[in-house]
């Protein structure tokens, strides 16, 4: 079986860093040989490419840039009324990824629009997202990139994020039924979600294109104190076969 390929989360690890590419140049003198990032746009696309490049770094991961933050936008793939928005921010994503040379993009669902009853709005925001989704698996798939789904949990992290567990994601997905859109897995989510990470990741990861890790509860690094097993856990995504990067 092939060893797990691990990806630096620079957008979380070397805090004290200002900047990218101090981030990135700090990861490749840790050893890491793949980074990944959330939101790169404050940076010119060709400086962090040359950073990248620098460090001896494949960048695996962006995501769709976030909206309007001061207004409380955490993405906007399922958001009602906010559909343009996202279709330009996936064509900034796309550039984006095409000039770093990453291969996937986490197509951010974002939150429940404020003052509204997740319950009543459930439908209408599926129904949004499933449009964007059909959307972005067209103009992905022309440039030969995956698009991922991460569901954020709503007990701790994000209350208002639409998508929370692997299962309603999984079921989007089933519903989209485009092979360049995949599942990501963040366990430290996943663990305050649901547990179950043993059935979880058996179950799902044949649709993971993307797995991240980080302690629970105080999502530090995997050897800070915590209730995960990482060991173990590490031990398990190796023996099922991951085949995406872990971050």
């Amino acid at each position: 079986m092939a060893p797990l390929r691990f990806s630096a989360n620079v957008s979380w690890l070397f805090p004290e860093l200002p900047g990218l590419p101090a981030r990135l140049r700090a990861a490749g003198s840790s050893g890491f040989e793949a980074a990944e990032v959330a939101w790169p746009y404050a940076e010119p696309p060709e400086a962090l490419a040359r950073a990248a490049q620098d460090a001896g770094l494949q960048l695996v991961l962006i995501n769709t840039p976030p909206g309007d933050r001061e207004e409380g936008e955490m993405g906007l793939g399922a958001v009602p009324g906010r559909q343009a928005a996202f279709r330009e921010g996936l064509e900034q994503a796309v550039l984006y990824a095409k000039a770093l040379g990453c291969p996937r993009i986490h197509l951010m669902a974002g939150r429940v629009p404020r003052g509204a009853d997740r319950a009543a709005v459930r439908g209408e925001m599926e129904t949004v997202f499933l449009e964007n989704l059909r959307h972005a698996a067209d103009v992905l798939a022309r440039e030969n990139l995956v698009g991922l789904l991460e569901p954020i949990n709503t007990r701790i992290t994000d209350p208002q994020y639409f998508l929370d567990s692997p299962q309603q994601a999984a079921a989007i997905l089933q519903k989209v039924g485009r092979p360049n859109l995949q599942l990501q897995m963040d366990i430290f989510h996943w663990q305050i979600m649901d547990g179950n990470l043993t059935g979880n990741i058996r179950e799902f990861l044949p649709i993971v294109g993307h797995v991240q890790v980080a302690q629970v509860p105080g999502r530090g690094d995997p050897g800070s104190p915590g209730e995960l097993n990482f060991p173990y856990l590490f031990q398990l995504l190796e023996d099922e076969a991951c085949k995406g990067f872990v971050g």
